[in-house]
């Protein structure tokens, strides 16, 4: 085994982390965010960019759908990334990756290569937030963790709401260039605070990787998640059609079999410690219930950044800024209350923020499921500010509950399996939402109906059908426990 620089106990602030630590967290943070608000930018550019770039729906989907499917493909394998190569080496290649992809869609001349520039974006984005949150859980003491995961979960939920807001703010007074000439300049400068600040928090080991792992996970991750993609998306977007429907179809069960292979590959080599993905992070029930509430969580919150803006646009006729707007409230209040958020999970334990907190995210849905063309925009606003305040109060005890029931060497996988089922969750949820409100719209465009009456009855039963999934989260958020502290128990032992 070869480590990395020991932690440091001679220097230690307020909440027991070596201040060099902190600063990588810090730094980790900032790329995090970054990388993650790139994440939801598209959704309200893509009209834009297929207008500019003389592309038609179909192939701009692939914006998005390209991204998606990189990451899919990415984050199962940062569990072996993370434990066989350095926290430097690590953030200094993904930060590199994300910044030559935002590059290159920046001057990209045309469709092509800002997909290429999409997919290593992505591929860079992929390792962040498990390196975040891994290296949150090798440096941050027990007593600590809810406080620093409340830093987690403001970026995994500010940064995809703040996403739509600033898309639209520049889509309606610059070009879409701008997108990514925003971007580039703050991903340039944490590269370059990388090479010069970030220094090696825990140990690597020397396993060699399994390539048909490899390949079986991209297989898996990257079908379930195509499939799902361009399920959920709009006859007039290219997914209608015998053949189109056809391949959605082999990518999903070719993607489930995959699955199931790849699954049988790690039960098989984890026990010599070989796995891509050591699945013995499951045989924690609190983990195993947080992943769970994890991806029906990101069901709800992508499906409704997805949906959302749809339903703002074309039944309620707003522009692409106003619509933006519509998330920011709740976005800045979760910002708000992120640091008490943390003090209340380090202090009463998980259960006593997640079970309001999911509760809160499913009263928003079923209101949702409730909205008319008549329905007015603050009603909208307030609902929204009620779900940012459900998924600040969701996502801190998520992962601070779920990593932390894990032994040390388990956590990069716990973090890698964790972030995949997001990810697998949110591309459902997208999936889901818009594909029931596609399917009303068309019907209510069959019958001759106005396309407001329609689009406001299919986003109406999309809403609902995410509700009803959503109280799934409420029901096993009573079953998540505060972690023992091992650390301690290692201790005393």
């Amino acid at each position: 085994m070869t480590t990395g620089v020991a932690r440091t106990t001679a220097v230690t602030g307020k909440n027991g982390i070596d201040p060099a630590e902190m600063r990588v967290i810090s730094l980790l943070l900032v790329a995090a965010f970054v990388a993650i608000l790139n994440e939801t930018t598209m959704a309200i550019a893509i009209p834009d960019l297929n207008a500019a770039l003389g592309i038609p729906p179909e192939s701009g989907q692939w914006l998005t759908s390209a991204f998606l499917l990189t990451m899919a493909v990415v984050i199962p394998t940062t569990g072996y990334i993370l434990q066989r190569f350095t926290t430097r080496q690590v953030f200094l290649a993904s930060m590199a990756a994300f910044s030559v992809g935002t590059a290159l869609c920046l001057l990209a001349p045309g469709f092509s290569v800002l997909l290429v520039g999409r997919v290593v974006q992505a591929a860079g984005t992929g390792i962040m937030l498990p390196l975040l949150t891994t290296t949150m859980m090798n440096v941050v003491p027990p007593h600590s963790r809810g406080r620093m995961m409340g830093r987690v979960g403001l970026v995994i939920s500010l940064a995809p709401a703040i996403g739509p807001t600033m898309s639209g703010l520049v889509l309606d007074s610059l070009s879409w260039r701008w997108l990514f000439g925003i971007v580039l300049p703050i991903a340039l400068i944490a590269l370059g605070l990388g090479a010069k600040w970030m220094t090696n928090l825990g140990e690597t080991t020397d396993s060699p990787i399994d390539v048909p792992s490899i390949l079986l996970s991209a297989l898996a991750f990257g079908g379930i998640v195509y499939g799902l993609s361009q399920f959920g998306k709009a006859p007039s977007e290219g997914a209608a059609g015998g053949t189109s429907n056809a391949l959605v179809w082999v990518a999903l069960v070719g993607g489930l079999v995959a699955l199931g292979l790849f699954v049988w590959r790690q039960s098989h080599l984890q026990k010599r410690d070989g796995a891509l993905l050591d699945l013995r992070v499951f045989t924690s029930p609190t983990y195993t219930f947080s992943v769970i509430i994890m991806a029906v969580v990101a069901l709800s919150m992508f499906g409704t950044f997805a949906l959302l803006p749809l339903f703002l646009q074309t039944v309620v006729d707003l522009s692409a800024t106003e619509s933006g707007l519509v998330l920011l409230p709740g976005s800045l209040l979760m910002g708000v209350l992120a640091p008490a958020i943390g003090r209340i999970c380090d202090a009463r334990g998980p259960r006593v923020l997640l079970v309001p907190g999911t509760m809160m995210i499913a009263a928003a849905m079923f209101v949702y499921s409730t909205v008319g063309t008549g329905t007015p925009t603050w009603t909208l606003v307030l609902v929204q500010t009620v779900m940012s305040i459900g998924l600040a109060a969701s996502f801190t005890p998520i992962f601070s509950a779920s990593l932390g029931s894990l032994d040390r060497h388990l956590y990069s996988h716990g973090s890698a399996a964790l972030n995949t089922l997001q990810q697998v969750g949110g591309a459902a949820g997208t999936a889901l939402l818009i594909a029931v409100y596609s399917a009303a719209l068309h019907s209510g465009e069959a019958q001759g109906l106005p396309v407001a009456d329609s689009g406001a009855s299919g986003a109406r039963t999309a809403f609902l059908v995410a509700a009803l999934i959503t109280v799934v989260s409420v029901v096993l958020a009573f079953f998540v426990r505060k972690p023992a502290d091992k650390e301690a128990e290692a201790l005393t032992v």
